[in-house]
């Protein structure tokens, strides 16, 4: 039974293991992302706040999960995926593989997130982000419509950094 977000691993776009316990101690932000959703724009704010607290020694991570659940909003490939990304955005982020982030198909990372943050929190489209402290617990989660640069999420990010 999982107990910290670290207890989780994920592949990226390449196909290669990223096992969050080689980020424990530091704080995560973990979002589901699309490329053809109304919240795409997003990836811009994550790649400001990349920027702006991942840069620092034990700083934010910021992970990226494409997910096609919701309104099949992220149909491509891995290769198009970080393509799309990197020269519509300049994503430098990690970016894991598209997973399944809702019902009996979820990743397991996104059933333990939706558990810790109770039914409420649990993906109901693109875009939802889940904040974990540096313990590996989770801080707190925002739905589609928080922006990466609102008041809110800079604030939370602020506690757990």
């Amino acid at each position: 039974m999982a107990e910290t977000v670290y207890d989780f691993s994920l592949r990226t776009l390449q196909g290669e293991a990223f096992p969050l316990a080689a980020l424990r101690g530091r704080p995560l932000l973990i979002v589901n992302t699309a490329s053809q959703c109304g919240f795409t724009p997003q990836y811009a704010g994550l790649q400001a706040l990349q920027v702006t607290w991942g840069g620092q020694d034990g700083g934010l991570v910021i992970i990226g999960v494409p997910s096609n659940d919701f309104g099949n909003q992220e149909p491509g490939e891995a290769a198009a995926i970080g393509a799309f990304c990197e020269s519509n955005y300049g994503v430098t982020f990690a970016m894991m593989e598209k997973s399944h982030v809702k019902g009996a198909q979820a990743h397991p990372l996104f059933q333990w997130l939706g558990e810790q943050a109770g039914f409420l929190g649990k993906p109901r489209w693109n875009f939802y982000k889940y904040l974990t402290r540096r313990d590996g617990s989770l801080a707190e989660w925002f739905s589609s419509k928080t922006a990466p640069e609102s008041q809110k999420l800079q604030r939370a990010i602020e506690a757990v950094i």
